[in-house]
C-alpha cells in the first residue's frame, strides 16, 4: 500500500484556509498515486479549537467542509479529522472519504483530560471500530490518544483483523516528545503485529507547538519512514502490510495498487534537545505572530543574555527586518551592558534605538516624593525603573503596531523575579518555559550554529543582573541558577514535595527559599503573557494552581 502522510499546519478557526490546504495535499496524493492519505487530528478546524466547539454554527461549518472535500478524493481514500455532531453528542472524528464519497466515520475513543488536554469538556467518547478494506489490506483508523495505551482500541482493532493502524494525531511538543512517541509506536507495532502510521500536526497554536515527526512503523518495530520536525511535510511511502481477514463488517475503500521498486524516502534525522528547543521556539513565535496578523516585534535590549537570546530567536523566526531592539539605560546601567545591547543588535542586523529612562524615572520620583517623604529607597524605586521601561515599550507598540516580546525566563517566572507592568509587559513571552541554565545553553548553541558570535561572549560570561541598583546581581535575591533550576524542575514539573526534595539531596536552604517564592508568585504568573511550551509541565495550561492557597509542602 502506498501511504501519504500530510503533516500540515492548520489554523484554528480558518475553515476555508484549512480546506484549501487539504485540497492541495489531496492533489499531491493523487499525483503520487497514493492509496491512502492521512491528515492530522481535527485538521479541518485546527487543534485545539476549544470552546469554538460549543458554537453550533462553527460545528456546522466544519461539517460542510467535509462535503466540499469529496470531489477531490477521486481514486483514493483520505482520513480527515473534524468534529461530528450526532444528535446531542459531539465527537472527535476521522472522516473516511473514498473515491468521491463519505463512506465511514471513526469516533475517537480515548479522550485525554490531563495536562494541556481538556477533551471531555467538548467531546463524547466513541465506542465502535471501523475496518476499511483496501483489497487484501484491512485498515483501522484511530485518533491520537487511542494508541497511546496498550488497549483496548489497538488490541481490539488487531483482533478484528486490522493490519494497518492509521492514526490522526495532534500531539503537542515537549523536549524529547518525538522519541517518546516513536518508542511507544514501536512497542504497539510489536505487541499487535501491525503496521502503524501516525500523521502528526505541525505548527504553533497559542502556547502549544506541534512538532510533526510523522512516522510509519513496521510490524516488527522498524521505522520505515519519518517526516522532519517543525515544518510541513508530505511523506509518501510504500509499505508491505500483511494480508488478513476481518472478523467484523468492513467498508470498501479505493486503492490504486502498485508494481515495481517500493518507494522509501530517507528517514528525517532526529534532533538533539537544544536544536529541538530552538526550532520549537522559533516556530511557536512565528505562528503566534503570523497567524494573529501581527507585523513586527519590539524587544527591550538590556545587554543581558535573556534579551539577547530573545532577539536572536526572533530574527530566526521572523527575519531581521521585522525585529526592533530598544536599549533603555538607567543610571545603574554599565558601559558594558550598553555596549553589548548595541553589539547584539548590530550582529543580528536589526533596527536599534536607545532611549534613556532617567528623565522618566525622575518624573515619577518627583510625583511620588510627597507620598514617600521620610521613607528610604527600596524595591519600590527598582520597580519604577522596570515599569518606566515597560511603558516606553508599550508606547512604541501602540504607535507602530509592534508587538512587545517579553524576555523573562522560566526560572524568573517560577519565583516571581519580575515586575508587574514592567519586564512582564508584552504580547508574548518567548522564554517563558526556558530555565535560566537552558538560556545559557541555547545562547552557546545559536553561536555554534552561526559560526560566529550572534550573542556576544561577554554577555554570556557576565553574571546576571537586573541593574536596578548599584552592583546588583541576581544571586543577591536568588540561589545560584544551577541549584535553583534543579529544584524548580523537580518541584514544578515533577510535583516533588518539600520532604521528597530534601530526601533527594537538595539543600534545605535552597528548597525552602525556592518553594516559598514559587508559591507566592502565582498571581504574577496569571498576568504574564503566553509563551511557548517546551517542557513536560509549563505554567498556564499545565499547572493550574489557585492564587489564594495556603498549602505549603
Amino acid at each position: 500500500m502506498r501511504l501519504a502522510l500530510a503533516q500540515s499546519n492548520s489554523v484554528v478557526g480558518d475553515l476555508a484556509g484549512n480546506r484549501d490546504a487539504i485540497v492541495a495535499r489531496l492533489a499531491d496524493a493523487r499525483a503520487a498515486r497514493a492509496d491512502l492519505v492521512l491528515f492530522p487530528e481535527l485538521a479541518i478546524t485546527g487543534y485545539p479549537p476549544e470552546d469554538l466547539l460549543h458554537r453550533p454554527a462553527f460545528v456546522r461549518a466544519a461539517r460542510a467542509v467535509v462535503d466540499e472535500l469529496l470531489p477531490h478524493t477521486t481514486g483514493l481514500t483520505a482520513l480527515v479529522g473534524g468534529p461530528e455532531r450526532a444528535g446531542d453528542h459531539l465527537y472527535n472524528t476521522a472522516w473516511v472519504l473514498s473515491n468521491g464519497a463519505l463512506v465511514a466515520a471513526y469516533r475517537k475513543q480515548l479522550l485525554p483530560n490531563y495536562g494541556v488536554f481538556d477533551e471531555e469538556r467538548w467531546f463524547e467518547a466513541g465506542s465502535d471500530y471501523v475496518l476499511l478494506d483496501a483489497g487484501d489490506v484491512i485498515v483501522g483508523p484511530t485518533i491520537c490518544e487511542d494508541i497511546w495505551f496498550p488497549g483496548p482500541t489497538t488490541s481490539g482493532l488487531a483482533a478484528a483483523g486490522a493490519r494497518l493502524l492509521a492514526n490522526l494525531s495532534a500531539s503537542p511538543f515537549h523536549v524529547g516528545k518525538d522519541r517518546e512517541r516513536e518508542a511507544m509506536l514501536q512497542q504497539r507495532a510489536r505487541d499487535n503485529n501491525c503496521v502503524f502510521a501516525l500523521c502528526n500536526m505541525v505548527g504553533g497554536q497559542d502556547e502549544l507547538v506541534f512538532d510533526g515527526h510523522s512516522v510509519v512503523i513496521a510490524a516488527d518495530g522498524t521505522v520505515i519512514a519519518r517526516a522532519p520536525g517543525f515544518e510541513e511535510a508530505f511523506l509518501v511511502v510504500d509499505v508491505e502490510i500483511p494480508s488478513s481477514v476481518a472478523t467484523q463488517p468492513t467498508v470498501d475503500i479505493a486503492a490504486f495498487g502498485h508494481e515495481g521498486q517500493p518507494l522509501r524516502p530517507p528517514l528525517a534525522p532526529q534532533l538533539d534537545d537544544l536544536e529541538q528547543m530552538r526550532q520549537a521556539l522559533e516556530l511557536g513565535l512565528a505562528d503566534y505572530i503570523n497567524k494573529n496578523g501581527f507585523g513586527e516585534v519590539v524587544i527591550g535590549l538590556s545587554g543581558g543574555i535573556d534579551s539577547a537570546l530573545t532577539a536572536a530567536l526572533c530574527v530566526g523566526a521572523l527575519g531581521a527586518d521585522r525585529v526592533h531592539g530598544v536599549s533603555m539605560p538607567s543610571r545603574y546601567s554599565s558601559a558594558d551592558t550598553r555596549s553589548d545591547a548595541r553589539a547584539v543588535a548590530e550582529s543580528l542586523g536589526i533596527d536599534f534605538r536607545e532611549i534613556p529612562i532617567e528623565p522618566v524615572v525622575a518624573a515619577f520620583d518627583t510625583a511620588l516624593a510627597p507620598s514617600f517623604d521620610g521613607r528610604p529607597p527600596d524595591l519600590t524605586e527598582e520597580n519604577i525603573q522596570a515599569r518606566a521601561r515597560g511603558t516606553l515599550l508599550m508606547g512604541l507598540s501602540n504607535k507602530f503596531g509592534w508587538i512587545v516580546i517579553a524576555t523573562g525566563n522560566k526560572s524568573e517566572m517560577s519565583v516571581g523575579y519580575s515586575t508587574l507592568y514592567g519586564d512582564l509587559v508584552g504580547g508574548f513571552a518567548l522564554l517563558k518555559d526556558v530555565f535560566k541554565t537552558d538560556v545559557f545553553r541555547l545562547a552557546r548553541h545559536l553561536n555554534e550554529r552561526a559560526g560566529r558570535e550572534l550573542i556576544p561572549q561577554s554577555t554570556i560570561d557576565r553574571a546576571p543582573s537586573a541593574e536596578l541598583r548599584p552592583d546588583q546581581r541576581d544571586e543577591d535575591s536568588l540561589p545560584p541558577y544551577d541549584k535553583l533550576d534543579a529544584v524548580l524542575e523537580a518541584y514544578v514539573e515533577g510535583d516533588r514535595s518539600r520532604d521528597e526534595l530534601l530526601a533527594d539531596g537538595f539543600e534545605q536552604s535552597v528548597v525552602d527559599r525556592a518553594l516559598g517564592l514559587i508559591d507566592r508568585a502565582e498571581y504574577k504568573r496569571r498576568q504574564a503573557p503566553p509563551g511557548v511550551k517546551l517542557r513536560t509541565k509549563a505554567f498556564g495550561r499545565d499547572r493550574r494552581t489557585p492564587i489564594t492557597n495556603r498549602w505549603r509542602g
